[in-house]
């Protein structure tokens, strides 16, 4: 693989985290390859996933600042991650032991080590505001390193500790998901997905991120079709019916009508859409995650 300071490469980082950084110093990388970074909070050592030429649309404005790879890992560097991995257990368990003495209601998630072994962070979720000053005090008196304890969101949660979706294949925001999208039950309206939680959510019981990756097909497709719950009178008739579903494959859309203590359900495509009168309903963003 060719490598020069224009291309970005793509490391993977702990807790999940991606991140672009140049290659600055033109060294011989190549996908799988150990290295230590420059990144925001100092030295990190990562693992080289993927190589790209510009930066993504959908990357953070944090990644607007590219840092540098600093070098290839040695045979030093991996053994050094392998000992914070190490600590990283000890301090774990001996966090979980201090929280229940302490009787916190808090959940530790993790524990991450800086690569340069000056600072451990304890991450952790709780429903309220905890007060953590005893457990911080516990925690330094046995690690000779800054302690800081980090509350996050169930969606980190989720991404730091990885798992399987319903769809059978490992998580999106553990394999290559930059950052969160911000995602709405009218996503699932849009693609006339049953809005039952348990059907439309991840295993973080957030709204599933994967909704937005065909939202735009049926945006595009909701240019020339009404949408899943429009009213919809037939040319030459005066009474209206529901659009219950829109076949966006077929350029067509079903309508019910009660007629006579019946339901008469009816497909119209898109010439007879076109002759019709469609009154769209109104966009509900609610329930954002």
């Amino acid at each position: 693989m060719s490598n020069n300071r224009d291309k970005l490469f793509e490391v993977n980082l702990r807790g999940g985290r991606r991140e672009l950084f140049r290659n600055m110093q033109e060294l011989v990388l190549t996908v799988g390859d150990k290295v230590v970074v420059e990144a925001e909070k100092g030295l990190e050592f990562g693992t080289i996933q993927g190589v790209r030429t510009k930066i993504p649309c959908c990357a953070s404005k944090k990644q607007e600042q590219i840092h540098v790879i600093k070098r290839l890992a040695s045979p030093s560097d991996i053994d050094k991650e392998a000992t914070n991995r190490s600590k990283e257990e000890v301090a774990g368990t001996m966090c979980r032991d201090e929280i229940q003495k302490l009787k916190l209601d808090m959940k530790l998630v993790e524990v991450e080590m800086q690569f340069d072994g000056s600072k451990m962070v304890f991450y952790f979720t709780a429903d309220h505001r905890v007060d953590f000053r005893q457990l911080v005090k516990n925690l330094a008196g046995s690690f000779r390193c800054r302690i800081e304890l980090r509350q996050i969101g169930v969606r980190d949660e989720a991404k730091r500790l990885g798992g399987v979706g319903v769809c059978g294949r490992p998580q999106c925001c553990s394999t290559f998901l930059v950052e969160m999208p911000q995602i709405t039950t009218q996503l699932a309206r849009d693609q006339q997905l049953s809005l039952n939680p348990t059907k439309i959510s991840g295993n973080c019981g957030r709204l599933l991120c994967c909704l937005q990756y065909e939202e735009d097909a049926y945006l595009e497709a909701y240019k020339n079709l009404p949408r899943s719950g429009s009213k919809f009178t037939p040319d030459g008739k005066e009474k209206a019916g529901d659009v219950v579903f829109v076949d966006i494959f077929k350029n067509r859309i079903q309508v019910r009508t009660w007629e006579k203590g019946v339901n008469s359900f009816n497909w119209y495509t898109k010439d007879e859409l076109d002759q019709g009168k469609i009154e769209e309903p109104e966009l509900r963003y609610d329930n954002r995650h």
